[in-house]
């Protein structure tokens, strides 16, 4: 089975999940979303940006924390409380995006974890940095 239960969870324990970012990630993100910002979806706007090329979408990259989170660690059935993102760099079409979790902290009694989670392109840039507090299933 993939995932843990409170009870089997340990500090230190990881996951990662990695995906490459193609151009329909992107349209399919902003039809879903409603967020056409042009510096996604126009190359030629983008071009001007500082970034000098379009971008995906930051919290397309960050929904890759959310996917290991939900199917790896500590899996399914947990449900999202918090989530803190600092948005360190971009993401571009073609980048392969890897979402890393590290269990920092267990309340059994409240059945909250404290998640370290990070994403890194493949160069090991990272990209978003943040925490998040989530309750795992029980036994």
């Amino acid at each position: 089975m993939i995932g843990k239960t409170v009870d089997e969870l340990k500090v230190g324990d990881r996951a990662e999940l990695s995906k490459t970012i193609s151009e329909s990630d992107i349209y399919l993100y902003a039809g879903v979303t409603g967020d056409f910002n042009p510096a996604h979806i126009n190359q030629v706007y983008a071009e001007k940006t500082f970034f000098r090329s379009r971008i995906a979408h930051g919290l397309l990259s960050a929904g890759f924390i959310s996917a290991a989170i939900g199917t790896l660690l500590p899996g399914p059935g947990t449900i999202y409380i918090r989530q803190e993102l600092d948005f360190v760099a971009p993401v571009y079409i073609g980048d392969t995006i890897t979402a890393l979790i590290e269990v920092l902290k267990i309340d059994i009694i409240e059945n909250h974890v404290v998640l370290k989670t990070r994403c890194k392109n493949q160069k090991g840039e990272i990209v978003i940095d943040g925490k998040a507090l989530v309750s795992p299933p029980k036994k």
